[in-house]
């Protein structure tokens, strides 16, 4: 499956477009292969890419308490980047960085801004990807907020059967808002249950 193929069938539940469409999209971009833990954007510097991942995982961290604490996971299918940073073309404490080698189609802001001013087209991609990046993040926070730590776990592994296997611990952890060895107690009263 191509790039154009990928990205149309992770966007199709919101938004249907002829497989053409997309090519006009990611024709603006490119793809890059990362190594493992590479490091996209350093903190308190500007993103200049919408990225989405193709293959491989990330995590976006913040500095704090001499320590970088995970506040978002992802996978394929993922937007990937310091969103907030992008749109508004100024620095952030986020950092951006690979967890495995990872395939990635990237924007730059330049052309994201270009295709959301030149066709009906490009305005409904840019919408849609700024709306699926809020649903995302509001989804977040109020699962943090009404779900226990091993609610939230749990729907980690629905979703990344592979999880621990992809991503380190410590990241994992962290974006739970948990200790690594409280994460070990869960996994392993999950290993029992099932």
């Amino acid at each position: 499956m191509n790039v154009n193929e990928i990205i149309k069938q992770n966007f199709d539940p919101y938004f249907e477009a002829p497989l053409e469409a997309w090519k006009s999209f990611t024709d603006l971009g490119e793809v890059i292969s990362t190594a493992k833990n590479q490091i996209l954007k350093i903190n308190n510097t500007t993103e200049k890419y919408l990225s989405f991942i193709l293959k491989g995982s990330g995590g976006i961290l913040i500095w704090k308490d001499n320590n970088f604490v995970c506040i978002d996971l992802c996978y394929e299918g993922d937007f990937f980047g310091d969103y907030m940073s992008f749109l508004i073309q100024q620095p952030s404490p986020l950092e951006v960085v690979t967890f495995e080698s990872s395939e990635i189609f990237r924007i730059s802001h330049s052309e994201f801004i270009k295709l959301s001013f030149n066709t009906e087209f490009g305005d409904k991609i840019c919408r849609f990807a700024a709306e699926g990046l809020l649903i995302h993040k509001q989804d977040q926070q109020i699962n943090l907020l009404i779900k226990s730590v091993v609610q939230r776990y749990e729907e980690l592994l629905k979703k990344q059967p592979n999880i621990s296997l992809r991503t380190p611990q410590k990241h994992i952890a962290s974006y739970l808002g948990i200790t690594p060895q409280s994460l070990s107690r869960i996994r392993s009263r999950n290993m029992k249950k099932h």
